[in-house]
Order: structure tokens, then sequence, then C-alpha cells
């Protein structure tokens, strides 16, 4: 059976997991240390208004508990962050994507590293030298 992740520290060591990149969605893995297979979803507001993002959690949320049961990992955290391409894809392809990507998983393999921009205001700039 399985089981919602619903905790946001959760969903921040899941964030350190495995992540594999579609064209809709992010798929997040790490394991969970024998709690069964659990899911959570993540839509942010870039994505659209309320409607929008509500439609798109439903889709993933069907999506989930078909091809979770069969092709998840045993005993791992499974979180899906949406992207803005997947409220417009259509239904088969993110199907034919999230089986990809579980595979992946299952294999071991994420994308490579990313790298994180340096926050605004931490690069250290040379001192502009005004008129004499």
């Amino acid at each position: 059976m399985l089981k919602v992740l619903t905790k946001r520290a959760d969903f921040l060591v899941a964030n350190k997991g495995l992540r594999n990149a579609k064209v809709g969605f992010v798929l997040l893995t790490r394991p969970n240390k024998g709690e069964g297979v659990r899911y959570g979803i993540t839509v942010t507001k870039k994505i659209g208004n309320a409607v929008v993002r509500n439609r798109m959690k439903r889709r993933f949320r069907e999506l989930l508990r078909e091809h979770l049961p069969q092709g998840g990992l045993l005993d791992h955290d499974h979180v899906l962050i949406g992207r803005s391409g997947g409220v417009e894809r259509d239904f088969a392809h993110l199907a034919e994507d999230l089986v990809d990507v579980l595979e992946r998983a299952k294999l071991g393999k994420g994308d490579s590293t990313r790298r994180r921009r340096p926050r605004k205001g931490s690069i250290k700039r040379a001192p502009v030298k005004g008129p004499k």
C-alpha cells in the first residue's frame, strides 16, 4: 500500500536523493529506512494559479497510484515536482516518462549534479571608482 508524504522534513530529505528530470516533472527518490513505498507531490506557484496547480496534482496522483505499486522502488520515498510543461503534456506521455524515470532510478542512474546559482549579493564585485 502506498503512503503519502505530509511532513516538510520528509520532502527536504528526499531532495538530497536521486534526481531524474523530464519535460513535465522531476522525480526525486531516496531510501526511507524500511517505511515502504511513499510518495509526495509538489507544484509551486510558478506553474500557475490554484486551478492549474490542483489539476496537475490530480494528474500526478493518478500516475503514481497506477505505476508506483509495481514500478516503484521498495522502501523509498518518491517525490514528483511539477514543471511548467506538465499541465499541457498528454497523460500517456507523462505515464511513459514516469515509467522511464522509475527504471533509471532502479538502476541508480540520475541526472548530473546540478549547480546552484550564487545568492543575490553574494558575488564580490570590485569597487567602482568615481570621477576625480
